[in-house]
C-alpha cells in the first residue's frame, strides 16, 4: 500500500507582526531501494504513492527492462524502503557501474550516466498525431486542475499523459522524472500505447525531461514553462514538438510544428 504523499506538521507562521501556532502540508520524501535480482541497483527518493510503476518505468527509462513481462515478480515493502525485483534475464554488464547509485529527487540522476544510456534508450518519435491549439490549451488546463497537492503543498512536480481526447492520466512526485516514470510505468503496465500519445509537464523542458520523453517514446511534450537549447536541439533530432510557456490563451511552438493543425 502506498504512503501519504503529504502529512501535516505544526509550524510557527509570522503574519501581521504575529506568531501564530499553525498546521502546515509537507511533501512525503520517501527513499525507495531498489533491487534487481538480488543486487542493489539504485535508490530513488521519492513520493511514495504508485511505487509499483515508478519502479516499471525507472527499470524501461534506464534500458534493463523493454517490457513489463520481463519483470518475474515485483514486491514493494514500503515498510522498510525496498523494491524486490525478479528478472527473466539477467542484466547486461552495461549496469555493473551503476549499482548503488542514488537518485536524487531535485534532478533525477547524474549527468554523466544519463546520457552514457541515451544513445541506446532514446526512440527517434515516427508519432502522426495532428493537435489543434485548443487541445493543446485543454490539456495543461487539465494538469492544472488535478494538481491538487501542488496547491495543498506547492512541493510536487505535476505530469500526464494524453490523446488530446478521452485519455487522461495523471502523476505526481517530488521528482520531476519520477513523475514521468511512473506515466511510463503505467502504460507499460496497462499496455497503453503510446506513439500517438502527448506529455504534460509542469516544469521546465530539459534535455534530461525531452530524453525522458523520447525514451518513453512519445511525439509531442507540453510544459507551462521554458524549454533549454540542448532540449529544443535534441527535440528537432528525435522528431519531437516541444510547446511551451502555455499559458491562457497562449504558447510558444519550439519544433515540429507539422504536428499542430493551423501551423504552416
Amino acid at each position: 500500500m502506498d504512503k501519504d504523499a503529504v502529512q501535516n506538521q505544526p509550524i510557527i507562521r509570522y503574519e501581521d507582526e504575529q506568531l501564530i501556532e499553525t498546521e502546515d502540508s509537507y511533501v512525503t520524501e520517501f527513499p525507495l531501494t531498489i533491487m534487481v535480482n538480488g543486487k542493489e541497483f539504485a535508490t530513488v527518493i521519492c513520493s511514495p504513492t504508485h511505487l509499483e510503476e515508478l519502479v516499471i518505468g525507472f527499470l524501461a527509462s534506464e534500458g534493463a527492462i523493454y517490457k513489463k513481462e520481463e519483470i518475474k515478480h515485483l514486491q514493494i515493502d514500503d515498510s522498510k524502503g525496498f523494491a524486490h525485483v525478479e528478472l527473466t534475464k539477467s542484466l547486461s554488464d552495461r549496469f555493473e557501474y551503476s549499482t548503488k547509485r542514488m537518485v536524487a529527487s531535485c534532478c533525477g540522476k547524474s549527468r554523466e550516466f544519463y546520457f552514457q544510456n541515451d544513445a541506446a534508450i532514446a526512440k527517434t518519435s515516427m508519432s502522426n498525431i495532428i493537435l489543434t491549439p485548443r487541445q493543446i490549451l485543454n490539456m495543461m488546463t487539465g494538469l492544472q486542475s488535478a494538481s491538487t497537492l501542488f496547491k495543498q503543498t506547492g512541493g510536487l512536480h505535476n505530469a500526464a499523459i494524453s490523446d488530446g481526447e478521452a485519455f487522461f492520466e495523471h502523476r505526481q512526485d517530488i521528482g520531476r522524472h519520477n513523475a514521468l516514470d511512473k506515466l511510463y510505468g503505467f502504460c507499460l503496465t496497462h499496455q497503453i500505447p503510446v506513439r500517438n500519445k502527448v506529455l504534460i509537464f509542469s516544469g521546465r523542458i530539459s534535455s534530461e525531461i525531452l530524453l525522458k520523453a523520447a525514451k518513453i517514446g512519445v511525439g509531442v511534450i507540453l510544459s507551462k514553462s521554458a524549454p533549454t537549447t540542448l532540449a529544443i536541439t535534441l527535440a528537432h533530432d528525435l522528431n519531437i514538438t516541444a510547446i511551451g510557456f502555455i499559458r491562457g490563451d497562449s504558447f510558444n511552438i519550439y519544433s515540429h510544428p507539422e504536428r499542430i493543425k493551423g501551423v504552416k
